[in-house]
């Protein structure tokens, strides 16, 4: 199919450039996704979805059309390419609007592992059972499996452009989570786990399992803690979840717009000097990583701090055309029906030299945060944020009770600064990651 992908797509730039494009493009995906959950040792869903089409961009009078279609016939093709060609009459002109050109080499990345395709579905359907199964023998507490899963996806992408671009590639990852609670005496707490990986032969059902019941068993009798200054520690999960909320500031197009908290601070200090954040689109092994990415430039390396400095920002080719700088790879597209936007690839905080335990075996009171509840209200401009908490509560170095109603507030750029200490445990969930972070302190907000 790639090959015939390929013709399609030089094609598809050809006629475009006969019907009046000054510049155009073609960008293709063939996919195919499974998912498959387990409830109660039982299939309550196996689900096969495949998808294919053609995303086309056209270049006139600095004027950008577009338009996609999943019907690949010839009729709908060039129709879809007239249509792109109208659509640019009907947007506005910019001089940044430009396509890539050849230049650079694209990374040699093993992204596809066949075990994932050759695996039946019985041997997947086992995977997820496997882990209720794990789960529900770890403790008699956990009691209600929402849902325990197995996921996979194969893919396709070749791009195309009339400046002499032509690439492609093939990836596929697999992936496999619980969803539980544990109850006693009327108190209910949820479990939660989540391994994605590229390779087949590194899922382990029971120690996802064994790792959402033993989070929901901790919580259980879960009291407050009264208003309180306190040591932090985040676990690897919730660490990336605040990364997440850093992400969108980091793009070139939020600094454009005047949307980021990092806008004008290259070059200053925007965190504590233990903190390196870095976005690797050719990261092998990475769930995210790619040779190329959304306009056919090669994915990099891009360091955006370093030790606690701003170095820089995500750039696709229209960002890096506005600042007269090159495109940093993170041209991303979630579909064929997208165009490119500014967005991240594997995109992590860099490891320290620390063992999470070590984190917090000298803390005399602290809470080691599991659970956030309400970080979509974070705000990504001016970087504050008032979430709910749950977690474990340290003294003289030792977890001795599980929290939780209470808060913690506070702004990224404070909390950026006031990190003491990373972890050595770097921790992926999707494309982005974390290790251990330790937090000098915060106000924890309780009874």
């Amino acid at each position: 199919m790639i090959n015939s992908f390929t013709e399609l797509a030089r094609q598809v730039v050809e006629k475009a450039q006969d019907l009046g494009a000054e510049q155009s493009e073609a960008y293709l995906i063939k996919s195919k996704d499974l998912t498959i959950d387990i409830r109660d040792n039982t299939v309550e869903t196996l689900k096969l979805a495949e998808d294919r089409g053609l995303g086309v961009r056209v270049f006139r009078n600095s004027r950008v059309g577009f338009a996609y279609t999943s019907d690949l016939t010839t009729s709908a093709v060039d129709e879809i390419i007239k249509q792109a060609l109208a659509n640019s009459d009907k947007t506005s002109p910019d001089e940044f609007n430009v396509m890539p050109k050849p230049g650079g080499q694209y990374a040699d990345l093993n992204l596809f592992d066949p075990e994932i395709q050759k695996a039946s579905i019985e041997e997947k359907i086992d995977i997820a059972r496997t882990i209720e199964k794990t789960a529900r023998g770890f403790d008699r507490r956990v009691t209600i499996t929402e849902r325990s899963s197995y996921f996979d996806a194969e893919y396709e992408v070749i791009l195309a452009n009339s400046l002499g671009i032509t690439a492609g590639y093939k990836g596929a990852y697999c992936g496999c989570y619980a969803d539980l609670v544990a109850e006693e005496d009327g108190d209910s707490q949820t479990g939660f786990a989540l391994k994605i990986t590229l390779n087949y032969k590194d899922l382990n059902a029971e120690e996802v399992g064994r790792e959402a019941a033993e989070k929901a068993v901790q919580k259980l009798g879960a009291t407050t803690v009264g208003t309180q200054k306190a040591v932090i520690v985040f676990d690897p999960y919730i660490a990336t979840n605040f990364l997440g909320v850093i992400a969108p500031a980091l793009s070139a197009e939020a600094v454009q717009k005047g949307k980021s908290l990092f806008a004008n601070k290259v070059g200053q200090r925007v965190a504590s000097d233990k903190v390196t954040i870095v976005d690797y689109g050719a990261m092998p092994g990475g769930i995210a990583s790619s040779p190329f990415d959304g306009e056919g430039v090669p994915t990099s390396q891009t360091v955006l701090v370093r030790n606690g400095e701003l170095k820089g920002y995500l750039h696709n080719t229209y960002t890096a055309a506005k600042d007269r700088v090159m495109s940093t790879g993170n041209g991303i597209r979630g579909s064929f029906k997208s165009t490119p936007e500014v967005g991240t690839t594997n995109f992590y905080i860099e490891p320290g030299p620390t063992h999470p335990d070590d984190l917090v075996k000298d803390i005399r009171s602290g809470l080691y945060v599991t659970d956030v509840m309400g970080m979509h209200t974070a705000n990504p401009i001016s970087g504050d944020f008032s979430v709910g908490a749950a977690g474990l509560w340290i003294e003289n170095g030792k977890f001795t009770r599980p929290v939780r109603g209470v808060a913690i507030a506070g702004n990224i750029l404070e909390l950026l600064n006031e990190v003491e200490g990373v972890g050595s445990d770097l921790t992926f969930f999707g494309g982005k990651g974390a290790p251990t972070i330790r937090i000098s302190k915060m106000t924890v907000s309780g009874s």
